[in-house]
């Protein structure tokens, strides 16, 4: 995505001085950001780095302190539903599927805040469509999948409602590496259309390799940033984080 699109759009979503933790014990550090629509932003790190709670905060699941700000809006004091309602919708570490539920069951679930019965059904068939898998697989419990079909699941019950930001917790984990293509061209194709990204991954190469932006960061605070094609070129992440 180009500056002048950015800058033409502002952020739809603005993070600044982000504090969180558990128990007293803090895991982030003033962290700010920002996401603008219709753009992909990795955010990589090492396991235990603090992505996962930044999600969380985001997603008004845990508490928070500091300004998180999406279309405009003052997310700090909602409710995690107030946030989904807003279009803040995540994909969880672990994908926490429904697994004696069939697949379009799980689906189904994503959209039981909609009450438009001819766009629900459109839609089903559109994830179909961008992951013909599901389509095959639409009667089958969705815990009798492979990693990669539930991982596919997951983001697709996430689209069906609508996301304005669609946040996935670590995609590529357990995955092989031609399922995680798949599903980078996935992301690509629904940024095209209008959704806006933040993936949060370990694998660092992965992420920047798809994504438009990124944020690298360390131990709950964020250590560099820029175009994801500077920071995958960028000797210390090159040598902290892809062996090189």
């Amino acid at each position: 995505m180009s500056a002048a699109r950015k800058s033409a759009n502002g952020a739809l979503l603005k993070v600044s001085g982000l504090g969180a933790g558990y128990g007293g014990m803090p895991v982030l550090h003033e962290v700010s950001l920002e996401v603008h629509p219709a753009e992909i932003v990795a955010m990589v790190g090492s396991n235990g780095a603090g992505k996962t709670t930044m999600l969380r905060a985001l997603s008004r699941v845990i508490p928070a302190t500091g300004h998180i700000e999406f279309k405009g809006r003052d997310l700090v004091p909602i409710t995690p539903d107030e946030a989904f309602g807003a279009g803040l919708v995540q994909v969880p570490e672990g994908r926490q599927l429904f697994d004696r539920m069939t697949v379009e069951d799980n689906l189904l679930m994503g959209a039981y805040r909609r009450s438009d019965k001819a766009g629900i059904a459109e839609d089903l068939e559109r994830m179909y469509g961008l992951f013909p898998r599901l389509g095959e697989r639409r009667r089958q419990l969705a815990g009798s999948m492979s990693g990669g079909e539930q991982q596919m699941c997951a983001m697709a019950r996430a689209l069906m409602a609508r996301p304005v930001l669609l946040m996935i917790d670590e995609m590529s984990l357990g995955l092989a590496p031609v399922v995680v293509e798949q599903l980078m061209q996935v992301l690509a194709k629904i940024r095209d259309e209008g959704v806006t990204v933040l993936l949060v991954e370990q694998d660092v190469h992965i992420a920047l390799s798809g994504a438009d932006r990124g944020y690298v960061m360390e131990t709950g605070r964020i250590v560099q940033e820029g175009a994801a094609k500077d920071l995958i070129d960028d000797p210390e992440v090159r040598r902290a984080y892809l062996g090189l």
